[in-house]
């Protein structure tokens, strides 16, 4: 992973918002929330919140006297997130890294984090964190995107970016998003954090976008695929438009749906 895998800052956060939270992760947040909501936490802790999808579906799902702490690394993300009138009073935002949170052993009763763990650049660090705040038998839940070629517009808008730029292809959405999928491997890792008991599904939906245009746009210039266009002297928004193109040549033009798939992870302290 690259220094700029980790980068959501610029117009990264408003186009993330506004396209690929309800192009790929609004169904995942849903999903988790329910799971977190059936064990009743009475603390909950949200690493790598993001723009805060997760936030908002653990939130509608929990009594308001609950106490939610969501932190991201980038702060950027975060103040998108607090904007979010539905979650006015009821959320405690804070910049933090997920290998080293800076709060006390045993403080909650769960963690979630979706989609974020692929991000951290040491998985038993950082799940060992969650570990450590965690309480006995507390619950720590998240998600990871499956392979590549089982998410086809991330595999078909990374097949466009690598053949715009034949000679230095971007490798953010294989490496990063997609590139810790592994089954075995996430279960030794969160055995070796500590964790004693662990269940993983794989979940599958079907994402739907209004046009190729708009899925182009958030994958090339709302996730840190950009970061990568963009070091390269590239044009983005010809990136984009190739990007575009291969998603109308295979999904067609106007409203297009493609299958996405990830896995979900429930371990026990």
């Amino acid at each position: 992973m690259t220094a700029t895998d980790k980068l959501f800052a610029g117009s990264i956060p408003e186009l993330y918002d506004q396209l690929l939270v309800p192009l790929i992760f609004e169904r995942y947040a849903l999903d988790l929330a329910g799971r977190i909501a059936v064990s009743r936490p009475h603390e909950l802790l949200e690493t790598a919140a993001g723009t805060g999808v997760l936030t908002s579906a653990i939130a509608s799902r929990l009594p308001v006297q609950k106490r939610i702490v969501a932190t991201d690394l980038n702060q950027p993300m975060l103040d998108r997130a607090a904007k979010r009138r539905d979650l006015e009073g009821r959320i405690a935002w804070r910049q933090a890294d997920a290998l080293s949170l800076p709060f006390e052993d045993r403080s909650f009763d769960a963690v979630a984090c979706q989609f974020g763990v692929m991000f951290f650049p040491d998985k038993v660090k950082g799940y060992g964190e969650a570990r450590r705040v965690l309480r006995p038998h507390g619950r720590f839940f998240f998600n990871v995107w499956d392979r590549l070629d089982e998410n086809q517009f991330a595999e078909t808008v990374n097949d466009a970016v690598a053949a715009f730029l034949p000679n230095d292809p971007p490798a953010f959405m294989a490496r990063t998003p997609h590139g810790y999928h592994d089954i075995g491997k996430i279960r030794n890792d969160l055995t070796a954090a500590g964790f004693s008991d662990v269940a993983i599904e794989s979940v599958a939906f079907a994402s739907k976008a209004a046009s190729a245009k708009d899925t182009a746009i958030a994958f090339c210039q709302g996730t840190p695929l950009r970061n990568e266009i963009e070091a390269r002297g590239a044009s983005l928004e010809a990136a984009t438009d190739a990007a575009a193109a291969a998603l109308a040549k295979r999904f067609g033009n106007g409203p297009i749906e493609g299958r996405i798939k990830a896995h979900v992870i429930i371990a026990t302290a």
